[in-house]
């Protein structure tokens, strides 16, 4: 129904676009449906009863200060443990090098406001996260896309994308979302060295980085620009903003991530987040701080890979026992998520239909390109966290059911023709 309102938007509402993913949920609550479509923790491990014990204690000893307002820069003995915890992976950084923020998405938001008029070009890679896409549209960017093989990005197409002097490069080089593929420390400092190069910054995301389930660690991005090049007044690089977040180590209810960035670039960003919501909860900051302390946010997380590589490695397994060949998929080293690639004349639209009426769901590939929708219909995403490892062997048992016959259907048209 039309009303006033309609008339009074503004401009950039027009860009404005809902999460496929999200809208793909609520298809899929049935009980019996079995989902691989959201990029959802698995429940069973949330620290339920640490939380209790922090929430008691925090209110307890806290309780006014927790339920006060606090400073936009965040809950400083947590911006120390997030300085302090960094540290060991080799980032260099200062309390007032971090701002904590509500979700990761809030720090894209804040990014997307501090860095992009319309019009400019942001580098992503393709695919890449779906969230991302949205918080940069809404502030008109313009994408250039640059593609992933199993080894990340693949930098040796980057050159010609850099002459269009985009205004930053966004890069998931850990565990991707969504392809689940993790970028090699060779690309990493081709990456790094083409960046300066041509003197374009870099968004770092890494929501995944702990989340290894086999391979050795490579150095961020932040650590390679602080290592291999040197600045002119001796000072050290600062071409990275890096992006991380506790949704995936302890919870995404809570919604708190961080940005990690020179304290100039931190100080932009309060102000644009003064303006959004003047900070983050007091509360959840402090609950989150007696949670994670004292060690207890390094042993949690050791409970999550384990569980998260049986659940890995579960869906591989029924991969490779009911999947034609003519499919294949990525081998994730860690993460929440793996890519599958159809034959060119498959479209993972209609396979969802499919997959649907089988009652099992999965996220087409299409929503997390920038530019080559095409490209992405025959792509799908799975998610092997949520799910118990046996409802990952029945769900893609139904699952293949669902791609064998949209194969049959495109090796003979005329079959469709005669179910319907």
């Amino acid at each position: 129904m039309s009303t006033a309102w309609n008339s009074r938007y503004a401009l950039r509402t027009l860009r404005a676009k809902g999460s496929t993913i999200r809208e793909l949920l609520k298809v899929t609550q049935r009980p019996e449906v079995i989902s691989f479509a959201g990029g959802l923790p698995a429940p069973e491990v949330f620290p339920v009863k640490r939380f209790e014990e922090a929430c008691r204690g925090v209110l307890e000893r806290h309780g006014r200060q927790a339920l006060q307002y606090g400073p936009t820069e965040g809950y400083e003995p947590l911006r120390e443990m997030i300085a302090r915890n960094i540290s060991r992976y080799g980032i260099v950084a200062e309390t007032e090098n971090v701002l904590v923020t509500s979700g990761s998405q809030q720090a894209l938001d804040l990014i997307g406001k501090l860095l992009i008029n319309s019009g400019d070009r942001v580098l992503v890679e393709a695919p890449t996260y779906l969230g991302a896409l949205q918080a940069f549209s809404i502030y008109g960017a313009q994408f250039i896309s640059v593609p992933v093989d199993d080894n990340g990005m693949c930098t040796g197409e980057l050159e010609a994308s850099l002459r269009m002097s985009p205004k930053f490069m966004y890069i998931l080089p850990n565990f991707q979302n969504p392809a689940g593929v993790t970028l090699s420390e060779e690309r990493r400092r081709q990456l790094i060295f083409r960046a300066d190069k041509y003197g374009i910054p870099i968004v770092e995301d890494d929501p995944y980085g702990q989340l290894r389930y086999e391979g050795e660690h490579i150095a961020p991005l932040v650590v390679l620009d602080y290592k291999t090049l040197s600045s002119h007044d001796g000072l050290p690089p600062a071409n990275v903003i890096y992006l991380s977040t506790f949704s995936k180590t302890l919870a995404p209810g809570i919604r708190l991530a961080w940005v990690v960035a020179p304290s100039d670039v931190i100080g932009k960003l309060a102000l644009l987040k003064q303006a959004a919501d003047l900070q983050t909860s007091t509360f959840n900051q402090m609950v989150a701080y007696e949670t994670a302390k004292d060690g207890f946010l390094d042993q949690h997380v050791k409970l999550i890979r384990q569980v998260y590589r049986e659940r890995r490695d579960a869906m591989l397994e029924a991969l490779e026992e009911f999947f034609p060949p003519e499919v294949t998929w990525t081998h994730p080293s860690g993460g929440l998520f793996l890519w599958i690639t159809m034959p060119r004349d498959i479209d993972c639209r209609l396979l969802f239909r499919a997959a649907l009426a089988e009652n099992v769901a999965f996220v087409p590939g299409d929503c997390f390109y920038a530019n080559d929708v095409f490209e992405g219909c025959r792509h799908m995403r799975l998610n092997f966290s949520f799910s118990q490892p046996e409802q990952i062997h029945e769900g893609i048992r139904r699952l293949s059911m669902a791609v064998k016959m949209q194969l049959r259907r495109a090796a003979h048209p005329a079959l469709e023709i005669v179910e319907q």
